[in-house]
């Protein structure tokens, strides 16, 4: 028999027969949802665990999360099918799919879809002690890791030398992980690093504790004054003393953490993730298990949002009231 309103009135469904069909379908073929993370020692990958386990539903749905090389690579994966879903910085999202800034002569990834906005990501500029360094500017000359290829933290990272007039080539630039770099720092290797991330992150947290002290370099100034304006994605931010042991109160700019995927990904899907993020049990998991697990919050799912909203997310987030109709 055709399934038509008709019968489907016949058979009792009602008015929300369209809906409970896309639910049970859901619920008779497993939806594997991958989530592109970041290093293991960063802020990225905790969360992403968390998450996953929260809102997986087996055998109906199952997300995962898998580390990664961060922001660009998460899109890149995303963008070829290697992935369903991913974090990243809300700048480097924005750049992909208007083809611009990073992406520039890439072209657009006009199929990459926000599901929610996360946390503020700070950028953090960690030196040893004996390195001497109290601003940007003395990093001249010093041995600076900015990060992984294909990580947010790198295109950040050059962002502030060029703010503060430093070329790439005036600092012995390395391109390490920032438990790599960490490790490294502690060894008398490195002079400093950069890394964009919630705080605390374990690798500088465990640096502080175990290495010869760290400063975090203030971010703020006329440049940093400079680029809020460049860069609308930017925010003020500070860190709080003793986030990291023996270390005050740091000013510095941030950018939001997003979770992106395909607007190919099925709408019941993501519909489905989306109303497990804000739900009660997501909720106490994300309290519970890690300093930036508050700052995700059913309010802010939308903050910052420079790219679409995935029709499946949109959807719910229209029946909770987050968005407009």
């Amino acid at each position: 028999m055709m399934i038509t309103r008709r019968n489907l009135a016949k058979l009792g469904f009602g008015i929300g027969a369209g809906a409970l069909l896309a639910r049970n379908a859901l619920a008779q073929t497993p939806a594997f949802f991958r989530i592109g993370t970041g290093g293991t020692a960063g802020t990225y990958y905790p969360v992403g665990g968390l998450l996953a386990n929260a809102i997986s539903n087996p055998p109906q749905l199952v997300l995962t999360a898998q580390a990664s090389n961060g922001s660009v690579a998460n899109i890149n994966s995303i963008a070829s099918g290697a992935l369903e879903s991913g974090f990243s910085q809300a700048d480097v999202a924005y750049w992909a799919y208007t083809g611009t800034g990073l992406f520039d002569g890439k072209g657009k990834m006009e199929d990459l879809r926000l599901l929610a906005n996360l946390y503020p990501e700070s950028i953090h500029l960690v030196a040893a002690k004996s390195a001497n360094i109290k601003s940007v500017a003395d990093l001249k000359g010093k041995r600076v890791s900015l990060d992984e290829p294909g990580s947010g933290t790198l295109v950040d990272a050059r962002i502030i030398l060029e703010a503060w007039g430093i070329k790439e080539s005036d600092v012995k630039a390395d391109f390490l992980k920032p438990n790599q770099a960490a490790e490294k720092m502690r060894d008398g290797g490195m002079d400093a690093f950069f890394f964009v991330g919630g705080y605390p992150t374990s690798a500088i947290t465990e640096l502080a504790a175990t290495g010869g002290g760290i400063d975090i370099i203030p971010l703020a100034g006329p440049e940093a004054e400079a680029l809020l304006k460049k860069y609308t994605f930017f925010a003020a931010d500070e860190i709080p003393a003793n986030t990291y042991k023996n270390v005050g109160a740091v000013k510095t700019l941030a950018v939001g953490a997003q979770w992106v995927t395909s607007a190919k990904v099925p709408d019941a899907v993501v519909y489905e993730i989306a109303k497990a993020l804000c739900s009660d049990k997501t909720r106490a998991a994300l309290d519970a298990g890690h300093a930036k697990g508050k700052f995700i919050r059913k309010e802010t799912v939308l903050a910052g949002a420079g790219i679409p909203v995935h029709a499946g997310a949109a959807k719910f987030y229209k029946e909770a009231g987050l968005l407009k109709a």
